[in-house]
């Protein structure tokens, strides 16, 4: 069988380790080097015990310098890195001729200016943001099959950019009324010590947090005004909940049409897009049903009170939300099934 040989930069973390859960089950992935700079000779199954026995999984960790994973022979990387430090790497491994799949927020935005409002800091490789791909296949697919580099797509922005996308281009709600509520599981904040992500402080707490204005609403108001043709500036209120994984946006928008043309359009834009689920009108996404999954699931109701759209959206974080999005990404770069790795339920 047809393999192509991967690596995984920042594979000890939670991005990195899904990646890894996904990828072993990928029957055209071959995983051929993996790093950490905590873990550096350490095999794979003595540092994430879940992997034991797995062929392939005890390859060690090495260090993440370019020439080691060059000399691997990974023809794509996957970033699974923090914003500022993925660019480091992005920039040799793409001179070294390899395709890059970022996971971090480096080259999700097309405006350096932009990622400097929004990151507090100068944007480290500019030269490449109008190259990078926005990695959110029912969006921009036709894109990701021809790109060298694929910004994966946030958790919260793609919880949010896929119900209100095709509203927007058909015109069927207001752009400028457009307000979100998600909630979001811990696993999001990433692995790192943090008191307020510890479970004494997390645990039977529910907290708004990053108002007002959190670093995702930079690329979820970008795709949100290439769709409307206009600028749309939202309202977004994220929350920490204490599960461990999962994101729900509860999204209300007034409508410009009438109620009936929701399902139509959503149908239309999805009915035949594999990883979305629409659950139709009068039904409310759940995460208990996408965790650790791979779909997004979609619900609408009418407020006939107020004349507003409402809509509900459900994924995993770690999986639609990031790593699995990114092999889903892959898949269509490489001319793989879109399936391919994803429907290890």
């Amino acid at each position: 069988m047809n393999t192509h040989p991967i690596a995984v930069v920042g594979a000890s973390g939670y991005t990195g380790i899904e990646l890894l859960r996904l990828l072993f089950a990928h029957p055209h992935a071959e995983i051929v080097a993996i790093t950490s700079r905590s873990e550096v000779g350490k095999p794979l199954s003595s540092v994430l015990p879940r992997f034991r026995h797995l062929p392939g999984a005890d390859i060690p960790f090495i260090a993440p310098d370019i020439d080691a994973i060059v000399d691997s022979g990974a023809r794509t990387a996957f970033l699974a890195l923090p914003h500022g430090m993925a660019a480091e790497y992005a920039v040799p491994l793409l001179e070294r001729g390899l395709k890059v799949i970022d996971l971090s927020a480096d080259f999700r935005l097309n405006d350096a200016a932009v990622y400097e409002e929004f990151y507090g800091h100068p944007h480290p490789a500019p030269q490449l943001l109008g190259e990078a791909v926005y990695g959110m296949p029912e969006i921009h697919g036709d894109a990701i099959k021809s790109a060298r580099l694929i910004a994966s797509p946030g958790c919260y922005p793609t919880s949010i950019i896929l119900p209100l996308v095709p509203l927007l281009r058909e015109g069927l709600i207001e752009a400028s009324s457009i307000v979100v509520n998600s909630m979001s599981g811990v696993s999001g904040a990433g692995k790192k010590a943090d008191v307020s992500l510890i479970f004494a402080e997390v645990n039977e707490s529910l907290r708004a947090y990053g108002l007002p204005k959190h670093r995702h609403l930079s690329e979820i108001e970008q795709e949100l005004s290439l769709a409307a043709g206009e600028k749309v500036t939202i309202t977004f209120t994220p929350h920490l909940v204490p599960v461990t994984r999962g994101i729900h946006s509860t999204i209300t928008a007034s409508l410009a049409a009438d109620f009936t043309a929701v399902s139509s359009c959503l149908q239309k834009a999805y009915g035949q897009a594999g990883f979305v689920r629409l659950l139709g009108e009068g039904q409310c996404a759940d995460t208990a049903h996408v965790t650790r999954t791979n779909f997004v699931d979609l619900g609408w109701h009418h407020d006939t009170r107020t004349n507003r759209l409402i809509l509900t959206s459900a994924e995993d974080n770690l999986t639609k939300g990031a790593s699995g999005q990114a092999i889903q990404a892959f898949n269509m770069l490489h001319g793989f099934s879109t399936n391919d790795g994803l429907m290890n339920l």
